[in-house]
């Protein structure tokens, strides 16, 4: 084939534990797999940010006793039957993969068996850590593994533009009649060349993370931007509780910032271990919000430090470890020490100042058990996808179990259906045409990218944020589509870009979240709406 068109089995757009995971075990059976990545390595993505821990199964645990606490968290909201499948099959799948096949070094006790700690919304100790750099310990242990493999070919430095179908891009009319549409892989930029390649494959699989880098405060890398969450509605694929973007109470609150967007993380695991939040006042304050105190649901406590800042009148709350955690501090969370550290907070002596932020994405890609989406032939997994687990507010250290349950399950599916010989036919994929370049000449102008950055993530935090009201989401639409206007007219005349792709994608999904938030007029969970 030509330089700039390649065909694979199976492509798979992202590569964080969900995409690892998937890889790895359609490889297993012999099946060549492409998986892009957008970064120099493997190392991109949410997935090694990580530093919780990931559910298992307690002493005192059982299926129904983890549903609950799932379904109670997420208001019950949550699809039952993605829940019990976590419930059930997560743990079983999880001593499978990350303590069996690819062995994790989490953290054990004097006597060998492994340490389990409790962290918000949980009713028993279950969930298994490596100190606060959980998400880091998996993924090198998968990355190895992956870059081991002779059935994965790994692709850097790769952004996907747009998810290719037959009803879109084919330019038989056999094809564009039909009335089944299927995915047949994918345009992507080569950075490194500078040239659109076109990725044609029989299955495709996004697993292509969350948005939290459309806030102005996130916890989250700087590539999630929603990018699976674009394409996939530009692909008429199914996109389900858009409106769910849960904050997460505790990121590091520094008056003077050294980066625009991304605040370090305070992992839940901390009031896991007794740490309380108190005011400014040296106070502790969440019992008056709700019961359950510190170890409420996230959008509880995030929406209760709002409150707090807002009575207060503060900028920050506060969380003391030092005086609540029995635990060696610099031991339990090397990782969470180091960064207070290096930003003058010694957590032995001292609280640590806090304010919430954009975390992780509930909603997503609308799949089934096996992540199977409404468009033929396109999985999604992972956080850009909707299974339908967390409904309207994830359950702390779900996340990592759903990826790898997920992975697994979509690559198991994914095998099977390749062992039946279930391939596109090689007319329809020659059907589909290599990239057009619309003859832009026109240089990207740095400035209008960061200005249309600034503006995306000043209107989502403001309007389409922790709390909603209609006139701020009527707002934030109005802004979004003319900034969606513009955007269009400047993509077309302007050379192809990562940054041109991101900031596209990026506003897109941005729009998403706002329409899904102003059609769902009831507050639930992360979605709260004050009118």
């Amino acid at each position: 084939m030509q330089e700039n068109r390649m065909k694979t089995e199976v492509l798979i757009i992202g590569s964080g534990i969900a995409g690892c995971i998937s890889a790895l075990t359609i490889a297993e059976k012999g099946i060549e797999v492409t998986l892009l990545t957008p970064g120099d390595d493997l190392f991109t993505g949410n997935t090694r940010l990580a530093q919780g821990g990931v559910v298992y199964t307690g002493p005192d645990d059982s299926v129904k006793t983890l549903e609950k606490d799932i379904l109670t968290a997420g208001w019950n909201y949550n699809n039952k039957k993605a829940v019990r499948a976590l419930a059930k099959n997560g743990p079983e799948v999880l001593k499978k993969l990350l303590l069996e096949k690819y062995p994790v070094a989490f953290h054990k006790k004097d006597d060998g068996d492994y340490s389990l700690t409790k962290e918000g919304g949980h009713a028993v100790n279950r969930i298994l850590y490596c100190a606060d750099h959980t998400g880091k310990s998996i993924m090198d242990v998968l990355i190895e593994h992956v870059n081991d493999h002779p059935y994965i070919q790994v692709c850097t430095n790769r952004t996907a533009i747009d998810l290719l179908t037959n009803h879109h891009h084919a330019r038989d009319n056999e094809f564009r009649y039909s009335l089944s549409n299927k995915c047949l892989g994918a345009y992507v930029y080569n950075e490194t060349l500078n040239m659109v390649e076109t990725f044609l494959a029989d299955f495709t699989v996004l697993a292509t993370g969350g948005l939290g880098q459309i806030y102005l405060h996130t916890t989250n890398t700087p590539g999630s931007i929603g990018s699976g969450i674009a394409m996939a509605n530009r692909a008429k694929a199914r996109v389900i509780n858009a409106e769910m973007v849960q904050f997460h109470p505790t990121s590091f609150f520094q008056r003077v910032r050294t980066r625009a967007s991304r605040r370090f993380l305070i992992s839940e695991a901390v009031r896991g271990e007794g740490a309380k939040l108190i005011n400014c006042y040296g106070e502790p304050f969440m019992h008056r919000y709700d019961p359950r105190g510190d170890l409420a649901p996230r959008d509880i406590v995030t929406r209760s430090i709002l409150e707090e800042m807002l009575r207060t009148k503060e900028e920050c709350v506060y969380l003391d470890a030092a005086n609540h955690v029995k635990q060696d501090l610099p031991t339990r969370f090397p990782t969470i020490y180091g960064k207070c550290l290096d930003n003058g907070i010694d957590i032995n002596n001292q609280p640590i100042p806090v304010v919430p932020a954009a975390h992780y994405f509930c909603g997503g890609v609308l799949v089934d058990e096996k992540g199977k989406s409404t468009l033929d032939r396109l999985y999604a997994i992972g956080e850009c996808s909707c299974t339908g687990v967390h409904g309207g507010n994830r359950l702390a250290s779900t996340s990592l179990l759903e990826g790898m349950l997920w992975g697994y399950t979509s690559g198991d599916d994914i095998a099977a259906r390749l062992g039946k010989n279930s391939r596109i036919p090689k007319k329809l994929l020659n059907a589909v045409p290599d990239w057009e370049n619309p003859g832009s000449n026109e240089n990207e102008d740095p400035a209008l990218i960061a200005q249309d950055w600034a503006f995306i993530r000043n209107v989502m935090w403001n309007y389409v944020g922790i709390t909603r009201s209609t006139a701020r989401l009527n707002r934030a639409l109005g802004d979004l589509q003319n900034l969606n206007r513009n955007l269009h007219s400047f993509y077309k005349r302007t050379p192809i870009s990562r940054p041109i792709i991101d900031l596209f994608h990026g506003s897109q999904s941005a729009l998403s979240v706002t329409l899904a938030a102003l059609r769902n007029k009831k507050s639930v969970g992360c979605h709260y709406r004050i009118s």
